[in-house]
């Protein structure tokens, strides 16, 4: 699922790829890539927040590691080379010039430290995810989009800005062993294996979360409530998604791939 070496016929690209793996190694600077990747991909989608918002990525072959964004930089800016490296304690890895957002700093270090498998932790304060967030039921079974997390998503009450590092334990607790959270009032966050799988619950959750707003509007002013499947049907959908059923594969690994063309077509310099 990681992006493959670039191919762009360029010496430019040829060049910044093996400069990257001289500083950083093969591994780091793969992981590198995606992520960059991955902040270009939720700016194309408008999914972004100016300089606010984070991903982050654990570094490969290390413990309690992670990159994430440099403050400042707008989503559409990332680099391969410009992402921070940071440990779990909030300490600079890495020489870079810029700093590191206080609040991604809490929030992704506790999820880094709390679940084995969330080697990507994206957050992101969409319209369609906060509108969503103040529903006491959060996410509803009204279409397939939303059946992927029936029963599936976790809530995290308000508390400020997330600037408080006895946050973190109930922002795990909250999360437990679900794929994505509900901050409420605040936005969404998404764990994933790779940022392809974290991107694509972003993608689906925000598609699910727009149509549930549609069709709530919709019914405003209509006779009867929405129509919501029975409990066994959901489930069932939701079994599909999770146990990969049929052709269905994990998020992101047929999706992934076709997104990056779609990048290297459109800009690479994500790559640099």
């Amino acid at each position: 699922m990681n992006a493959p070496a670039p191919t762009l016929g360029t010496l430019a690209a040829d060049h910044a790829w093996q400069d990257g793996v001289a500083r950083h190694g093969e591994a780091e600077w793969r992981a590198r890539v995606d992520l960059a990747a991955c902040y270009r991909l939720v700016a194309r989608l408008g999914l972004d927040d100016l300089i606010y918002n984070h991903i982050s990525l654990r570094v490969p072959g290390t413990e309690g590691q992670f990159l994430i964004n440099p403050y400042g930089l707008l989503f559409e800016e990332i680099t391969a080379s410009s992402l921070v490296r940071i440990d779990v304690h909030g300490r600079k890895l890495c020489d870079s010039p810029h700093e590191v957002n206080v609040a991604g700093f809490v929030i992704h270090s506790a999820i880094h430290q709390g679940r084995a498998d969330a080697a990507c932790v994206l957050h992101t304060h969409s319209d369609a995810s906060i509108a969503v967030s103040a529903q006491e039921q959060g996410l509803l079974p009204l279409s397939q989009f939303a059946m992927r997390f029936y029963r599936r998503q976790a809530f995290h009450a308000y508390e400020g800005v997330v600037l408080d590092l006895d946050e973190q334990q109930r922002l795990v607790a909250h999360l437990g062993q679900h794929p994505v959270m509900l901050l409420r009032h605040h936005g969404l966050l998404t764990v994933g294996r790779t940022p392809g799988e974290a991107f694509m619950l972003l993608y689906y959750f925000e598609r699910a979360a727009r149509v549930q707003l549609a069709m709530q509007a919709a019914a405003a002013g209509a006779p009867g409530p929405l129509l919501i499947p029975p409990h066994d049907v959901c489930e069932k959908a939701a079994r599909q998604f999770w146990q990969n059923e049929g052709d269905i594969l994990i998020p992101g690994e047929r999706e992934w791939p076709a997104f990056i063309r779609q990048l290297d077509r459109v800009d690479p310099s994500y790559r640099s």
